[in-house]
C-alpha cells in the first residue's frame, strides 16, 4: 500500500530532529456548499534539522518514531529547497 504524502508549512522547528508541520485541507460543506478551512498539526521526523519555520515542506507516513511522531520529512523536497534559496542568495 502507498504511503500518504501530504503538504505544508512548517510552524515550530525547536525540538531535536522534529518539526511541526501544518497541513490545510479545503473540502465543500456539506450542507452549505460552502468550502471550508480544516488544518491540523503533524510532528515530523527531520533528521538533519534541515527545514526552517515558513517553509512548505512534504512528510510521509511511516513507522512511529515515539508517541505522536508517525510522519517524517521527504528529503529529496527540503534538499530542492535549499539549493534554491541558494541559488537566490548567490544570484542577490
Amino acid at each position: 500500500m502507498p504511503k500518504r504524502i501530504l503538504q505544508g508549512t512548517v510552524v515550530s522547528d525547536k525540538g531535536e530532529k522534529t518539526i511541526v508541520v501544518k497541513v490545510e485541507r479545503r473540502f465543500t460543506h456539506p450542507v452549505m456548499k460552502k468550502t471550508v478551512r480544516r488544518s491540523k498539526n503533524y510532528h515530523a521526523h527531520d533528521e538533519g534539522n534541515v527545514a526552517k519555520v515558513g517553509q512548505t515542506v512534504f512528510i510521509e507516513e511511516c513507522r512511529p518514531f515515539s508517541k505522536t511522531k508517525t510522519w517524517k520529512l521527504v528529503e529529496g523536497e527540503a534538499a530542492q529547497a535549499e539549493a534554491g534559496e541558494a541559488e537566490a542568495g548567490e544570484a542577490a
